[in-house]
């Protein structure tokens, strides 16, 4: 799908019908003859478009002629059974001598924000800042969804305890999954930031450059914070692995124990059904409750010392 929009005198995003110079012209998806129309209106390589719309496209910049090719990595949430998996995708800026293109696989949260006018100090007009704001607002998702994990694992901590399945632990490892993703892809950022202040300055104004250094900060407490929580999350598991483990063998140990008890009624009252002579026992009103008296004492004998020994 491709929509159109340019700034007007406030600051505000505008949509519009038909191109425009100094116009924002984003592709979500876009069909082969979208491709096809802006491939030929603007003259850039339908391959380099069809490429932005790969996942496995990593961030980087690269020059295109006249223009600036700028890969980023937004990440975004997708529901599986109930639960939250942390993924990321391509964003493909193209800034051009008199417009912008943006192009992505999906939609994404951050574009609705620009659209909406959430992101203050973005102008389509002013295009060397644009990619700028971008990867900026991009790091304030991936920390958001950082803050989501972190909580997400302290919620899972009080389950671990108790658990004597893998159905938590392996929720685990989808997260660490994530972190995984998170990681790279700020890495990519912050590689894709580091060729941009290797650009000529002449490309950037002051208040650019000023904003490079904050985005590049910010990223860095990202891959930071992704990093300290990947820890924690191998840490956590590797514990609650053993404590999973020992509450298996608690349960199997418990169960053991049960079994030896119970089977002490069982022995002695298969002893008395068998065909053997047993005289005048055999015959008494009290030989029942004699056996069952048996039975219950050495019972209860063998539950104090399987207690002591702290088998139950």
């Amino acid at each position: 799908m491709e929509t159109i929009y340019k700034t007007n005198e406030q600051g505000n995003f505008i949509k519009l019908d038909k191109y425009e110079s100094n116009n924002w012209i984003h592709l979500t998806n876009p069909s082969d003859e979208e491709i096809t129309k802006i491939s030929e209106t603007f003259r850039i390589k339908k391959r380099t478009l069809m490429k932005l719309l790969d996942n496995a496209e990593l961030p980087r910049v690269e020059s295109l002629n006249n223009n600036l090719l700028i890969v980023i990595d937004l990440p975004y949430t997708v529901k599986y059974h109930n639960v939250n998996k942390y993924r990321v995708m391509p964003l493909g800026i193209i800034l051009m001598p008199n417009g912008i293109i943006t192009v992505s696989s999906k939609e994404h949260s951050l574009i609705d924000d620009i659209k909406s006018n959430q992101i203050k100090g973005l102008n389509i007009s002013d295009k060397q800042s644009f990619p700028l704001y971008l990867i900026g607002k991009s790091v304030e998702y991936y920390l958001r969804f950082l803050n989501e994990i972190q909580e997400d694992i302290r919620a899972k901590e009080s389950i671990l305890a108790k658990a004597t399945n893998n159905r938590e632990l392996v929720h685990m490892l989808t997260l660490e999954k994530s972190l995984v993703y998170f990681i790279n892809s700020l890495r990519g950022n912050d590689l894709v930031i580091e060729k941009l202040e290797n650009i000529n300055h002449e490309l950037f104004k002051e208040k650019d450059i000023e904003l490079l250094k904050d985005v590049k900060i910010e990223t860095k407490q990202g891959i930071e914070m992704a990093n300290i929580y990947r820890e924690i999350l191998d840490s956590t598991m590797d514990t609650y692995g053993t404590i999973i483990s020992n509450n298996l063998n608690d349960v199997m140990k418990f169960l053991t124990s049960i079994t030896l008890v119970i089977s002490i009624p069982t022995m002695i009252a298969s002893f008395m059904g068998m065909n053997v002579p047993l005289g005048d026992f055999a015959i008494n009103p009290a030989s029942f409750l004699v056996l069952v008296l048996i039975s219950l004492v050495l019972s209860i004998i063998i539950i104090i010392i399987l207690h002591r020994k702290n088998l139950l």
